[in-house]
């Protein structure tokens, strides 16, 4: 297929990663995006800033920045003189979120957004670049956060992806994946969709028709909850680090020992968050915190982490242990950085004793899908599991005993929802699966 004149774009926006289809002639195709070491199209949904001092010739001096891949690369080779952001679409619905302090600057969430559609377009070998009139753009069903402002997402998400020159239309997600999935049966079929990605659950139900219908794919009804791959890691860093770091520890203020404030826990152990606490203001109130801790070493090494730029490395550990454990009982958790280290061996059952208020959150939301699409689980033919979080295995077992493991269909778990989203570009009335 060429991809010179594509009807559609298809982009999904992910927490962990993004990936781009182009659609033309009733079929999608993925983008393959440039890495240092080959093309794929999942593209690490990251950003890596740094002050240029001449370490790259040619680029003007100031602020300068890469995305995806590249930043993990120009981050692990200059941790220490970067600034390195991952899983920055979970804050786009937070009203406490205003700006990310990047050294000197104060970077709004649409100029992060922008600035890494920009680098994701310049790796995209000219298919972000004007040449569709249509970009259909996935959202999740419930955005990420305690108290998610749905008003103030969209805003943020209209301010950045204006500059994509093209209308713009939203989509939930897993619809997106609905059209994947029914490009690749030809039976009707009621479906729920289960999309699983690093910072929401979404679940759509979902009818398809025999090929050739008028309308392919009909929404029923969905349902969300800001829970998924980032808060199991949260379970992790919770769990495993941060009672090395003073988490359920104590501090002395005018005569009395106090709890240390549980804020700054909740930041270090989220990914959206970690990198932003380097600022002069944290700091600071670490340092006065750590002078004031019954136990300062362990403030000490919450700063040392902090000002040495491991949040990718720790980040990094969590996955490796996460991973293995998808596919063994057991697994050693292994970081060690800025004077802590931690060795630790996790059994499976253990993990999903850390997860399980969040899978009950997860099942509460999949009861809340077949509510609203007035289907009872009985009436599902396919259950369509997608995102990277669907590899748990804590998460198929809750699956495999509300619908029956016969009843599971996978695949394109990291793709799925961009080549759906393309698919919906083409079809002539795109407000009947808006978002």
């Amino acid at each position: 297929m060429s991809i010179s004149s594509p009807t559609a774009i298809g982009l999904d926006f992910g927490t962990t990663n993004s990936v781009v289809a182009l659609s033309r002639d009733n079929a999608a195709e993925l983008v393959a995006l440039d890495a240092p070491d080959a093309r794929d199209p999942v593209f690490r949904s990251a950003l890596c800033f740094w002050e240029d001092d001449g370490r790259h010739p040619g680029v003007p001096s100031g602020l300068a920045a890469d995305a995806g891949p590249w930043a993990i690369r120009e981050y692990l080779e200059f941790p220490q003189d970067s600034r390195f952001l991952q899983s920055f679409k979970s804050v786009v619905a937070s009203a406490s979120f205003e700006f990310a302090n990047v050294f000197e600057r104060r970077l709004r969430f649409e100029e992060l957004g922008q600035l890494f559609l920009a680098k994701l377009a310049a790796r995209a070998g000219g298919a972000l670049d004007g040449q569709a009139a249509r970009v259909v753009v996935g959202r999740p069903v419930e955005f990420a956060g305690s108290r998610p402002n749905e008003a103030l997402a969209r805003t943020r998400y209209d301010a950045m992806f204006a500059g994509l020159g093209a209308e713009i239309h939203y989509v939930y997600e897993p619809i997106g994946a609905a059209f994947s999935y029914a490009s690749r049966i030809s039976d009707p079929a009621t479906i729920l969709v289960a999309d699983f990605g690093g910072g929401t659950s979404d679940f759509s139900v979902v009818q398809i028709a025999a090929p050739g219908a008028a309308r392919r794919c009909t929404p029923l009804g969905a349902a969300g909850v800001g829970i998924a791959g980032d808060r199991f890691d949260y379970r992790i860093v919770d769990h495993l680090v941060m009672p090395l770091l003073g988490k359920g520890g104590s501090y002395r203020s005018m005569g009395k020992v106090l709890d240390i404030p549980g804020g700054y826990f909740n930041d270090f152990s989220d990914w959206s968050r970690l990198a932003l606490m380097r600022n002069r203001r944290t700091l600071a109130e670490l340092d006065k915190l750590r002078r004031n801790a019954v136990e300062p070493d362990a403030i000490t090494r919450m700063i040392a982490v902090i000002e040495q730029e491991l949040g990718y490395q720790l980040y990094d550990a969590v996955g490796q242990v996460k991973r293995a454990l998808s596919s063994s009982e057991d697994a050693h958790f292994h970081f060690a950085g800025a004077g802590l280290t931690v060795e630790a061996d996790v059994t499976r059952a253990e993990f999903e004793t850390w997860i399980a208020p969040d899978i009950a959150r997860i099942g509460d939301a999949v009861d809340r899908a077949l509510a609203t699409a007035a289907t009872p689980a009985s009436a599902i033919d396919r259950v369509f599991l997608t995102g990277g979080t669907s590899l748990t295995p804590r998460i198929r077992r809750l699956f495999d005993e509300r619908f029956g493991e016969e009843r599971i269909a996978t695949g394109g778990e990291l793709t799925s929802i961009a080549h759906g989203l393309a698919l919906i570009g083409q079809q002539d009335d795109l407000a009947a699966w808006a978002a």
